[in-house]
């Protein structure tokens, strides 16, 4: 039973290294997710909301209601991304023995029906991919405290960004969870240009490598677990 201290708490304690390589790992599929979405989604980002939510305000303001409803669809599918990860874990502390092989799986079953929809032009696929990056995004939360968010960066720079200035006024640094964030960072970056690569060569076929990566970490979960119990 690992815990790890929320914002309310002053730093990460008891961090595995396994929990920082995850972490990297899961940016990097939501980087790599994310860029599809901007080159084949109609510029859309699928990993966070916060672009979406905007769009959406301007298409009521203007009046385009079709595609008003597309970003609706889009916002209540990682939500519902989100619910799934609620409903198969609980409590803010990683624990062994939670489902988290069991959400990564439906992550990537979301990804490939994303796939199978945007291969045939269906706008449906859209929904399929932001839900795949709620459960995502929610999967992290549920054993961070909101730490560790994967699917976005904008928390992150923030939470250097107050870092830093408690550095300059002497505070001490707490270098792992700086290292954390960085390893968050370079993993989305790394992502998002992996995927505008593949996108280019294989189009929404490309989303075969991050559901790949999501079932090949379900089941190395599952053989550590079986063989801690």
């Amino acid at each position: 039973h690992i815990c790890i201290r929320t914002r309310r708490g002053i730093m990460i304690s008891q961090l595995p290294k396994w929990v920082e390589f995850g972490a990297f790992i899961l940016a990097l599929v939501a980087g790599y997710v994310n860029a599809i979405g901007l080159l084949g989604f109609d510029h859309q980002s699928v990993s966070h909301l916060s672009g979406t939510a905007t769009l959406l305000g301007a298409g009521v303001y203007q009046g385009s209601l079709q595609n008003a409803f597309h970003l609706v669809g889009v916002l209540l599918s990682f939500l519902a991304g989100a619910s799934i990860a609620g409903f198969l874990l609980h409590g803010f502390t990683l624990k062994l023995g939670r489902h988290y092989d069991t959400a990564l799986v439906i992550e990537a079953l979301l990804l490939l029906v994303a796939l199978a929809f945007l291969y045939n032009e269906q706008f449906v696929g859209h929904f399929f991919a932001s839900a795949a990056c709620g459960l995502q995004n929610a999967l992290a939360t549920t054993y961070s405290g909101a730490i560790i968010r994967t699917t976005h960066v904008t928390g992150i720079f923030t939470d250097l960004g107050i870092m830093l200035g408690a550095l300059c006024r002497g505070e001490k640094l707490d270098t792992r969870k700086a290292k954390l964030f960085l390893l968050i960072i370079t993993g989305f970056i790394f992502g998002g240009t992996a995927g505008a690569i593949l996108f280019g060569m294989f189009q929404f076929f490309s989303l075969i490598a991050p559901a790949s990566v999501c079932l090949m970490i379900a089941m190395i979960y599952n053989v550590y677990l079986r063989k801690a119990a």
